[in-house]
């Protein structure tokens, strides 16, 4: 049989045939899947490939005062993107705009780090650029197809530095954050609240991001601007407490290069009217992006400006704390008023081998509590304590809440230093490593106590609150409620009263007092290893039915007489309002001021008013 043979032929031929139909089936079916199956992703990838999808910040929420006027809102900014169509061409991207855009190599290596985890998203380049920044990299849009210049919401604080502590401000979110997931809803080159007001209520204020849909051709120009948009959605307003008038007084008359904090309370509300620390910062320089350098040089600034002293400064109590002790002996039914120590004051008491000082090194005399309350007593006030008994003050204390935070609502609050037992002393210094010495220093405000000015003054809206009760402070409205109370008869808390605003009258804060209104309050000046005591003085008015409290601490200001008049002021501005400095501040001399009279001031050069930064 050759090749050639008929039957050959013929069977050659279908061997061909059913090779062309099994491969015109495959091509078939290959073409098949190809336009019927996988039509829908292949489509997908096409307008993927076509389509950018570009986020829309969301501006966020504005926060505003009690009257309305506004402490952060939103203006316009300009944002420097880079959206890759691939990972490997970001790098040589970033190296051409890195000079002009003003990024350095760590920056770099962090936006390619963050794009390799979400390489769907845009990379952020630059917040808030410069508009020369923008012009140039605006020249070289048709080079580099992938640059975006959006405009996007930057944010403003109006009063900068006056409310920056109460009211925050913003960053971007970290990879770590990104990372952990412990933020809901962020995305890379997202915006977040990092302290303050703007952290505390970072979920309401942040909004929803929109989607711009742009067509791009194949080298990720734009061909066409917009072909759909979903609209962010704004962030709520904050409503809050604060009265920036006030804020703005106190940040005005505080000691010019003094540090410290103020905070102002409605007593029976706890609404905040004004938290102010010393010295400040301008929250504007987050709004967008802070080189290194800058954060540095404001994160090691000798005076701590970042430090919000009001709600994590901890400080000996001193004198103010003297109440406390009060309300827990009259509360045990220890003494009274009108009850005299055994042994009178004559500058100092000897305790074992230990002589413990009072301020006064003449000595008060044989005195009532309502008189060592007046004068500030040490010596009465270590009896007092000893008949108290270390357990009973540390009891009476955590009863107070001195032991828990206030409740303010702002991050980072601080939980004081105090022993909630005798055994404190044991753990911290060995079971024979203390003595009931211990107890006199508490017993005046020091030793192992230390508070924060929000939880002083807390305490001392309860000793203005006429059912005795401590209000929760709070900066927004919120549902939660504070149950503690003093847990004293009507006529005790008015004898309390009473003796605070002899204080003011004819004590230690006797160059403070004015005419308009009597005021209840308490000096202090609490010991400091590291330099001049600081002074406290916390006050309400008026003291027949109190509208506001106020607490100031002064660092290194060395007596509490010399607060006692920057309290007045605020005080006065605020029930007066702003005529009240249009207004000589009269300034009342007790009637026992007379020589040989009870002092009224370890220091009476220091009762001079203080002067407006600047003045």
């Amino acid at each position: 049989m050759t090749w050639f043979h008929a039957h050959e032929v013929a069977r050659r031929a279908e061997i061909g045939r059913l090779v062309l139909v099994v491969l015109f089936g495959v091509l078939f079916l290959a073409f098949f899947r190809l336009q019927v199956l996988g039509s829908s992703g292949y489509g997908r990838q096409s307008r993927e490939n076509r389509i950018r999808r570009v986020p829309v910040p969301a501006p966020r929420g504005l926060i505003v005062d009690r009257n309305g006027v506004v402490l952060a809102d939103n203006v316009p900014g300009y944002t420097i993107a880079v959206v890759p169509p691939h990972p490997d061409s970001l790098p040589g991207t970033l190296e051409r705009i890195k000079a002009i855009a003003g990024i350095d190599s760590v920056r770099i290596t962090a936006m390619l780090r963050r794009f390799s985890r979400a390489p769907q998203e845009r990379v952020v380049v630059l917040r808030d650029a410069p508009f020369d920044v923008v012009s140039a990299l605006a020249e070289k849009r048709v080079a580099i197809p992938t640059l975006s210049i959006e405009m996007e919401p930057k944010r403003r604080y109006p009063y900068a530095g006056i409310a920056a502590h109460v009211v925050g401000y913003i960053g971007e979110v970290t990879e770590q954050e990104l990372a952990s997931g412990t933020i809901p809803g962020v995305r890379g080159g997202d915006l977040i609240g990092r302290d303050g007001l703007e952290r505390q209520y970072d979920k309401e204020l942040r909004g929803q991001n929109g989607v711009r849909d742009t067509e791009v051709d194949a080298l990720g120009r734009t061909v066409t601007i917009t072909l759909d948009i979903k609209e962010p959605e704004q962030g709520k307003t904050l409503r809050t407490f604060l009265d920036i008038e006030l804020q703005q007084y106190i940040a005005e008359v505080f000691p010019e290069g003094a540090r410290g904090a103020v905070v102002a309370m409605r007593p029976r509300s706890g609404e905040v009217l004004a938290l102010y620390s010393a010295p400040s910062f301008d929250p504007n320089r987050f709004a967008g992006r802070m080189d290194r350098e800058s954060w540095q040089e404001l994160a090691q600034a000798e005076g701590q400006p970042l430090f919000n002293r009001a709600v994590e400064g901890r400080y000996p109590p001193a004198s103010p704390w003297k109440l406390a002790v009060a309300v827990g002996a009259l509360k045990r039914r220890i003494v009274t008023m009108d009850t005299r120590m055994p042994t009178p004051c004559a500058g100092g008491i000897l305790y074992g081998n230990r002589y413990f000082r009072c301020w006064y090194e003449a000595g008060h005399g044989d005195i009532t509590l309502r008189e060592a309350i007046k004068h500030s007593c040490d010596v009465y006030f270590y009896q007092l304590g000893l008949q108290l008994t270390l357990t009973g003050l540390l009891e009476e204390g955590v009863e107070l809440g001195f032991l828990e935070p206030s409740g303010i609502d702002l991050p980072d609050e601080r939980s004081p230093v105090f022993p909630d037992s005798p055994a404190y002393f044991d753990r911290r210094y060995g079971p024979r490593g203390w003595t009931s010495g211990v107890t006199l220093n508490l017993a005046i405000g020091q030793g192992e106590n230390s508070q924060s000015v929000i939880n002083m003054v807390k305490f001392y809206a309860m000793l203005a609150n006429e059912g005795g009760e401590a209000p929760l402070p709070r900066l927004v409205e919120g549902s939660e409620t504070e149950t503690r109370s003093l847990g004293l008869s009507p006529a005790q808390r008015a004898e309390l009263r009473d003796a605070l605003v002899q204080v003011v009258s004819g004590g230690t804060a006797a160059g403070a007092r004015v005419a308009e209104f009597n005021i209840a309050g308490k000096t202090g000046t609490a010991q400091n290893a590291h330099g001049p005591a600081h002074g406290w003085f916390i006050a309400f008015a008026p003291a027949e039915a109190p509208e506001i409290v106020v607490g100031a601490l002064v660092e290194f200001a060395e007596h509490g007489s010399d607060v006692a008049p920057l309290v007045t002021r605020i005080i006065r501005r605020y029930l007066l309002g702003p005529e009240a400095d249009r207004r000589r501040l009269e300034l009342v001399l007790p009637a026992d001021s007379a020589p040989g009279a009870l002092p009224i001031s370890s220091d009476t050069s220091l009762t001079r008013p203080l002067q407006p930064n600047g003045q």
